[in-house]
């Protein structure tokens, strides 16, 4: 038996155009799943289906504006019309346009932060939940971050909204779990993507995190995306309402 094999499973990945959401995205195709790609244009998610395509795996893009309701029902919609009922759901998409003290956000901020980060994931917990009932199994992932478990006076907004996505992942998969639906939170440090480029494009800055890093490192989005496929799969099918922290020991120092 293969623990991690997938096929045969749907999946939606959002903020899967690039970065973190990509990895997850290639490497449950690369297990079996069927994946829908989803950021907000068109052309980079059509690029990454062609990417899987051409690896022999199968995959859709469907755009959507996580912080809209509407485009996220076309997306669930999207993706049943052409696999049917979603068996793995991954909210990674998010947004950190505050890196400054929390005594200068604002309350449009806060509410336009609570909202693609947070409320979010719930809006699309909910879209998918009736499929994963019908069938009594379902995996669904919260991507939270190490900033949700620590202070920090330069994203700490961010924080702010991871804190509660791991809360908000409790207590799914307290509710849920009796259906065979697991909901579960990935908690990565600091890894080199696009999103995350003003923690490590200095250099200095850099030198210091990863010095303080137990492997002396930044971490790759390959290495959320084989937690993601634990957390998806059998072989993660006993854990629910946890959040695994894949930050190369960071947390530990």
């Amino acid at each position: 038996m293969n623990l991690f094999d997938l096929s045969g499973k749907v999946a939606i990945v959002t903020g899967s155009s690039r970065g973190i959401g990509r990895a997850i995205a290639e490497a449950f195709a690369d297990s079996g799943a069927r994946v829908t790609i989803s950021a907000r244009n068109q052309g980079p998610c059509d690029e990454v289906v062609e990417a899987i395509r051409q690896k022999g795996g199968e995959a859709i893009a469907v755009t959507a504006r996580i912080s809209d309701h509407a485009q996220l029902e076309n997306l669930v919609a999207k993706t049943r019309e052409a696999w049917g009922g979603v068996d793995i759901l991954v909210c990674n998409a998010g947004i950190n346009p505050h890196y400054r003290p929390l005594e200068d956000l604002t309350d449009q901020v806060f509410e336009r932060m609570m909202t693609n980060n947070v409320l979010s994931n719930l809006w699309l917990s909910k879209l998918v939940v009736p499929d994963m009932k019908a069938k009594a199994e379902g995996s669904i992932i919260f991507i939270s971050s190490t900033g949700g478990l620590k202070s920090s006076t330069v994203i700490a907004m961010y924080g702010v909204t991871k804190a509660a996505d791991i809360a908000l992942c409790r207590s799914l998969a307290a509710e849920w779990g009796p259906l065979g639906i697991r909901v579960n939170c990935i908690a990565p440090g600091l890894i080199v993507t696009e999103f995350a480029r003003a923690l490590y494009e200095d250099p200095e800055r850099r030198a210091r995190r990863e010095a303080a890093t137990v492997l002396k490192r930044l971490g790759q989005p390959e290495e959320i995306a084989g937690a993601a496929l634990l957390l998806a799969s059998r072989a993660g099918s006993y854990i629910t309402g946890h959040t695994l922290v894949v930050d190369g020991g960071t947390m530990v120092v």
